[in-house]
C-alpha cells in the first residue's frame, strides 16, 4: 500500500528533471499519474520507468501554451476521473543566461508565455479538478529572482511564484491547497544552461530530491 494509492496527480513537466523523478516517485507510493510534457519520447520513457516502479500513467504530448489544448486536456480529466488529488506543476522555460539590457525580445516572450501566462491559465483550469476532490496543488520555486543574468528566467520565475503565492492566500479557507516546495540543485538540463561548468559530483540528483519532496508531501498532506 502506497501513501498515495488511488490518488490522481497531473504533472505539468513530466519529461525530464525533477517532474519525471517526480511522477517516477509518486507513481511507486500508487499514485496514477497524468504526465504533461512536449517530448513524445521521453514521455514514453517516463512510462516505462513508471511501469518498472509498478505504476500507470497516462501520456499527454502538449506544449503547456496551447490554450486549447490545456482546455480539451483539462475536460478529458473531469470527464474520466472526475478531478485530480495533486497538481505538481515543474514546467519552465529557461533561456540563456543575459545581461538585462540584451535580452532578445524573442527570449523574453517566450519566458512571459510559459512561466508566467500558462501557469496562470493553468492555475485557471486546474483549479475546479482539485476542488472536486479536494486536491493540492505545488509549485516549485527558484529563487533567483535578482542574481545577475537570470533577467528573463529569474523575472518570470519570480512572477511565476506571485502568482501561486496569491492563489494560495485567496485559497487558504475554500481550497485548493497551494503549496510550494525548493529542490536542492540538480544536474538538470536547465541548470546546465545556467552553469555549463559546473561539477555535477557536488549536486543533488532528481531521484534524490523527488524522494525527498515525496516525504515532504506525505507530512504536508497528513
Amino acid at each position: 500500500m502506497g501513501a498515495f494509492d488511488g490518488q490522481i496527480a497531473l504533472i505539468t513537466g513530466a519529461s525530464r528533471g525533477f517532474g519525471y523523478a517526480a511522477a517516477v516517485a509518486l507513481a511507486a507510493e500508487g499514485a496514477e499519474i497524468i504526465a504533461v510534457g512536449r517530448t513524445s519520447g521521453a514521455l514514453e520513457e517516463l512510462d516505462d520507468a513508471i511501469k518498472a516502479a509498478g505504476g500507470r500513467a497516462t501520456l499527454v504530448p502538449l506544449d503547456i501554451t496551447d490554450d486549447a489544448g490545456l482546455q480539451r486536456l483539462c475536460l478529458s480529466i473531469f470527464e474520466r476521473w472526475g478531478g485530480v488529488n495533486l497538481w505538481l506543476h515543474s514546467a519552465i522555460h529557461a533561456t540563456p543566461l543575459a545581461p538585462t539590457a540584451h535580452v532578445s525580445q524573442n527570449d523574453m516572450n517566450k519566458s512571459i508565455a510559459v512561466n508566467i501566462t500558462a501557469s496562470q491559465r493553468l492555475i485557471t483550469m486546474v483549479e475546479p479538478l482539485l476542488k472536486a476532490k479536494d486536491g493540492v496543488a505545488i509549485h516549485l520555486d527558484d529563487p533567483c529572482a535578482g542574481a545577475k543574468f537570470f533577467a528573463a528566467y529569474g523575472s518570470t520565475k519570480a512572477a511565476q511564484k506571485a502568482l501561486f503565492d496569491g492563489w494560495a492566500a485567496e485559497t487558504v479557507s475554500i481550497g485548493p491547497r497551494v503549496l510550494s516546495f525548493t529542490p536542492e540543485p540538480m544536474p538538470t538540463a536547465t541548470r546546465a544552461r545556467f552553469y555549463p561548468g559546473e561539477d555535477k559530483a557536488a549536486l543533488s540528483t532528481p531521484y534524490a530530491q523527488a524522494a525527498r519532496f515525496v516525504t515532504w508531501l506525505k507530512d504536508k498532506i497528513q
